[in-house]
């Protein structure tokens, strides 16, 4: 199965997807709507991206596109979508309608998304609670409220109606935590183009170059390997400017002795590659350079030794920022106990996020990292970034000013698997020697 081909794939993994929905769903109503269509400017629309949620239930992208799933004892699929239109067509594409999409989806049920305020009130009728997200204001929304609305007046009467509003992540999330064989090979093609992605803007680091020169490279491999384009929006970090955590203006001029921090990520048939290195402008590290990146390294690979199945986040992040703090006083930014100095966390002044976040469907892909205040333990199939780093702004003082400037972060996507762990992003050195001889090669 080519993970490029995101509209066409089998009909049969999103059915067994909906399967579990309605395991979990009781007498229920789930109600999906499309992303809505962003502007720019004026009528200049936004490349549109398909709603996470509504595709992974249903496999549907075009705009409009409202899914209904009703529970109970008769399980439904109802699906619409927008009508045939051949002026709107002619300037946007073509569209499935209520027929193609029938054979696209296998729906139980296909209508006109302009029958939404007909039939929506009916289905939701059926339901002892709706799970839609709030905050769209649209036309959805309204058909939700007016049901809830609707079923308090008639409830004390009738027993019946929807009685409470629910959130489809107290659903959706659990399952989309746990990658299937399926996915798992999205996101490791998505890791692979994200690779390509950052050989590309390698090729583009020296002095006297702008940073956007990388991004454009950068940005253009994914196209090339048949990409979206970028999951987020790429950073390209020289200098000083790699201690901004989300930098994404990418307008300085590399100099000489610069590292290059570069967080860039493909998005391939929906799916999220997520990838940062850090690199020397000119193939070599200083000395100060390669200090502070080896800390970073060492609690990286310490970090991704830790996963499998049973260990936590929270014990991934821990293994990280005890390497972190140990570093911390090996270079003389911090002193004291160890111990005390982790229990502490003494290193968030330079390590000020955590280690992992889920990667999916959505860069940063929903599903609590812990329940009932104990850390969420690993399962084979939950699939997350590994990403330690030290940043060091202008202004440091006292032991940490001998490294003012400098800005290094790591960052890998790893996948449990039955007997430990798998890095999707291997292909792609990490150790300071392999970095520098990475970019001397492709100057």
């Amino acid at each position: 199965m080519n993970p490029k081909d995101s509209n066409h794939r089998s009909r049969s993994v999103f059915e067994r997807r909906r399967a579990a929905v309605f395991e979990r769903l009781g007498a229920g109503v789930m109600v999906l709507p499309a992303a809505p269509i962003q502007y720019r400017s004026r009528d200049t629309e936004i490349p549109y991206r398909p709603d996470s949620e509504l595709y992974y239930v249903t496999g549907a992208t075009e705009p409009g596109t409202v899914a209904v799933l009703v529970g109970g004892t008769s399980p439904s699929f109802q699906l619409f979508v927008r009508d045939r239109d051949s002026e709107a067509e002619l300037w946007s594409g073509p569209r499935l309608g209520a027929v193609g999409a029938a054979e696209r989806f296998g729906a139980d049920e296909t209508h006109p998304v302009s029958e939404l305020a007909f039939r929506v009130p009916q289905l939701l009728k059926t339901a002892d609670r709706i799970h839609f997200r709030l905050g769209r204001g649209d036309e959805v929304e309204s058909l939700v409220r007016n049901a809830l609305v609707q079923a308090r007046a008639r409830g004390p009467r009738t027993g019946t109606g929807p009685r409470g509003l629910t959130d489809p992540g107290e659903i959706l999330d659990e399952l989309r935590l746990r990658k299937d064989a399926h996915e798992i090979q999205c996101l490791r093609a998505a890791a692979a183009l994200s690779i390509e992605g950052h050989l590309a803007g390698v090729a583009e680091l020296k002095a006297g170059a702008g940073e956007w020169r990388v991004e454009a490279s950068v940005n253009a491999a994914f196209r090339r390997g048949g990409g979206t384009g970028p999951g987020y929006g790429t950073i390209v970090g020289s200098g000083p400017n790699a201690c901004v955590l989300h930098y994404v203006a990418n307008s300085r001029v590399m100099e000489k002795g610069d590292l290059v921090l570069l967080d860039a990520g493909a998005e391939l048939g929906m799916y999220q590659g997520d990838v940062t290195r850090t690199y020397p402008v000119d193939g070599v590290f200083s000395g100060r350079q390669r200090a502070v990146y080896e800390v970073v390294e060492r609690a990286r690979a310490a970090a991704v030794e830790a996963v499998a199945p049973g260990a936590s986040l929270a014990e991934i992040h821990g293994s990280a920022v005890r390497v972190v703090v140990e570093g911390l006083v090996s270079m003389g930014v911090l002193k004291g106990d160890l111990e005390e100095l982790v229990a502490t966390d003494a290193h968030r002044p330079w390590f000020p996020h955590q280690t992992s976040h889920w990667l999916g469907l959505d860069v940063h892909d929903p599903g609590d990292c812990a329940r009932d205040g104990s850390p969420r333990l690993l399962e084979p199939g939950m699939t997350f970034t590994v990403e330690p780093g030290l940043y060091f702004p202008a202004d440091s003082e006292e032991g940490a000013a001998a490294f003012a400037g400098i800005g290094v972060r790591v960052e890998d996507d790893v996948v449990v698997t039955e007997d430990g762990h798998d890095n999707l992003t291997r292909a792609l050195p990490t150790a300071p020697d392999d970095i520098e001889a990475l970019v001397r090669s492709l100057r």
